[in-house]
């Protein structure tokens, strides 16, 4: 296929996006399942299309005055792929798969795109949830939301069961893999601009032998910030695929033991082959359906609580689902934030820790969660994530964002990872 060609399948797939409200990925797979003339390479590019469409929809919109499919689609290839109104128009003119040629309208507007936008629209954040951004970041609530439409970075976890950064380093420099500035465990694969695809590093020998995860750096941020030590008991509540879980044992040294748990089963499923690439033993997967948590309330050193959140620190990589999100949803994922924490304390030890975390950047479901929940729950006290960031990562410069507990937030902008909050609490003896 021709970029012309690519274009028409990317305003295809957005308008089914759009009409039929469905998630991306979905869309995408449908379409190339009905294309199969498409290559992978195909493939790729329009999806970046799609992606990127999405991550600007909001100021592409107010720039050309135009929301439509066609016109954000063209305004990507055009404006944010630089390849200009005479380069876009070329492929349009040269493609008998191109979408209809240029109006003079869109011409102009595409030439001379209006710079007077609202600063919802410069950050691209859905309006209604522009006063939580603001509340969150201040002065660098316009920048941080940019932050987060960029594409992201691949990140990596070196399993420290069974390899080391330096030679998983070397093994992975044709992937350009380097090392990141906070964590010892890792290494970044930056993104590529306009049509270039990122490498597929989970058909690495080193993914398939267990040597590393995929995991932003802001999770294990968060799994370091724990303290998780050789020989502790420890409870991840909402464990999912296991990400954190795995974080966790590298950290523990395969020594002690974790329990991993989580509500869903159908989350909670993909971590049993994860456990078995990776080399880990010290985990006991507890399934809710099956297996109940009775014996460990009380008894825990640890409990890691990955609360479930609308997802606004990863709109890099999902930035359909920011158009997705509504006040409901939020409100749903408050009163569950709720019941999961007041659950999860039930398993602290008297001196043990609890460490809630969301991948959220909205401060109703970060501080207003721990504070609620320290005001109503007395046997639990706040410990400084700050402090103790200083002490896990000397050299690393503190988190821009963190409030008067000492609780922090991570962005892109400011870590260059997710938007990831986290506070630390203990038991009291």
């Amino acid at each position: 296929m021709k970029d012309g060609g690519r274009l028409a399948a990317a305003i295809e797939v957005l308008t089914d996006i759009e009409t039929r409200h469905r998630p991306v990925q979905q869309a995408l797979r449908d379409w190339g399942t009905n294309h199969r003339f498409a290559g992978s390479g195909d493939r790729g590019v329009i999806g970046n299309m799609v992606f990127d469409a999405l991550r600007y929809k909001t100021s592409l919109g107010a720039m050309l005055g135009d929301a439509s499919p066609r016109l954000i689609v063209l305004g990507v290839y055009a404006l944010k792929w630089e390849k200009g109104v005479e380069g876009l128009e070329s492929v349009l003119l040269n493609d008998t798969h191109a979408p209809e040629a240029l109006s003079e309208a869109e011409k102009a507007v595409l030439a001379a795109p209006t710079g007077d936008l609202k600063p919802f629209e410069q950050a691209d954040v859905p309006e209604w949830l522009w006063a939580g951004f603001e509340r969150a970041f201040g002065e660098n609530a316009v920048a941080e939301g940019q932050a987060l439409a960029a594409r992201a970075p691949i990140d990596l976890r070196t399993n420290t069961v069974k390899s080391d950064r330096e030679k998983l380093l070397k093994r992975l420099r044709h992937v350009n893999a380097e090392i990141t500035k906070i964590t010892p465990t890792a290494l970044r694969i930056y993104p590529a601009p306009g049509a270039s695809r990122m490498p597929h590093v989970q058909a690495e020998e080193g993914y398939q032998k267990g040597w590393f995860e995929l995991q932003d750096e802001a999770s294990q941020i968060a799994a370091f910030l724990s303290g998780a030590k050789p020989g502790e008991q420890v409870l991840d509540f909402c464990a999912g695929g296991g990400g954190k879980t795995l974080a966790l044992a590298g950290m523990m040294g395969n020594k002690g033991q974790i329990f991993a748990s989580d509500s869903d089963n159908l989350r909670l499923a993909p971590i049993h082959e994860r456990l078995k690439r990776s080399g880990v033993h010290n985990v006991q997967v507890r399934n809710p359906a099956s297996s109940s948590l009775e014996d460990l309330e009380g008894k825990l050193d640890l409990v890691f609580v990955d609360a479930p959140c609308t997802g606004t620190g990863v709109w890099r990589r999902r930035p359909d689902s920011k158009w997705r999100l509504t006040e409901k949803a939020l409100a749903d994922r408050i009163e569950e934030q709720k019941t999961v924490l007041a659950s999860a304390a039930t398993y602290v030890k008297p001196g043990g820790r609890l460490v809630y975390v969301t991948c959220s950047v909205l401060p109703e479901e970060n501080e207003d969660q721990i504070a609620a929940f320290l005001e109503t729950n007395a046997a639990f006290s706040s410990v400084s994530a700050v402090e103790k960031w200083k002490s896990v990562f000397p050299e690393a410069a503190a988190p821009t964002y963190a409030n008067e507990r000492g609780d922090i937030m991570l962005s892109p902008a400011s870590t260059n990872t997710d938007g990831f909050f986290v506070a630390l609490m203990e038991r009291k003896a």
